[in-house]
């Protein structure tokens, strides 16, 4: 399992991903889950993937060759705008699920993908997409400023409760990374080390990409301060006045 977290901001974007994949709990491995295609001064693009490693490896290769969209060959580094790069994304997802998705049935191996696609190419705003194993896709608003894959369920309340379009980039980095944090602590399939990116709107390059590690001290302060902080909270509540 996996989880991914990308925050779509007035500011620009905020991209976090684990590394951790697994084959049964004697076979873990540590995998990057975001590649980063960048042209300085003309565009920035990350994607972000969860599900089976070898289709989602498939789909990130079918990029860096080229999927026909439209009767025209493209790569991410040549699309036009940042849609027709999620249709591409999507068209690769179908192209590989054309060639080996009967092969995988056959196996009984469900195609499982989900990818996250954030960037900004010149002419447009930054802009944040989710696409699906059909090779369809939904896109972030400023009513709906984050996207997840994988395992969501334990990073998404502090993500409902706290993110906002006009969350600042720093916050927003310490909100993905309290967001991780969760999920470390509750799923065990999701793991060390993290890979962020920050890109602030308009600078077509990447703002920040950092790789953390168990002995990273921020980490480290995220982690016990959150547990202190969650802890406080608790005992700063008032009790039930109908408890005896």
């Amino acid at each position: 399992m996996t989880y991914c977290v990308g925050l779509y901001l007035r500011d620009g974007l905020v991209l976090l991903s684990d590394t951790r994949t697994n084959a049964g709990v004697d076979h873990i491995s540590v995998f990057c889950k975001m590649q980063v295609e960048e042209v300085p001064g003309e565009r920035v693009l990350a994607m972000l993937s969860a599900g089976n490693l070898a289709i989602t490896q498939a789909v990130w290769n079918r990029l860096q060759e080229g999927v026909e969209l439209s009767g025209v060959r493209h790569t991410l580094r040549s699309v036009p705008n940042m849609f027709r790069a999620a249709q591409l994304v999507g068209q690769a997802v179908r192209d590989v699920f054309a060639a080996d998705g009967e092969a995988l049935k056959a196996q009984e191996v469900r195609f499982d993908i989900s990818l996250m696609l954030g960037g900004q190419i010149a002419g447009e705003a930054p802009r944040l997409f989710l696409v699906y194993a059909a090779g369809n896709f939904i896109e972030a608003t400023a009513d709906t400023p984050f996207l997840q894959i994988g395992e969501h369920k334990y990073g998404k309340p502090i993500l409902d409760r706290a993110v906002s379009f006009d969350t600042a980039l720093v916050d927003g980095v310490k909100l993905v990374l309290i967001s991780m944090d969760s999920t470390l602590r509750s799923n065990l399939t999701v793991g060390l080390p993290v890979d962020l990116l920050v890109y602030r709107a308009d600078s077509f390059a990447v703002t920040l990409r950092k790789r953390l590690t168990e002995e990273d001290a921020y980490l480290r302060i995220i982690r016990e301060g959150w547990s202190s902080a969650l802890r406080q909270a608790y005992l700063e509540m008032p009790r039930p006045d109908w408890v005896p």
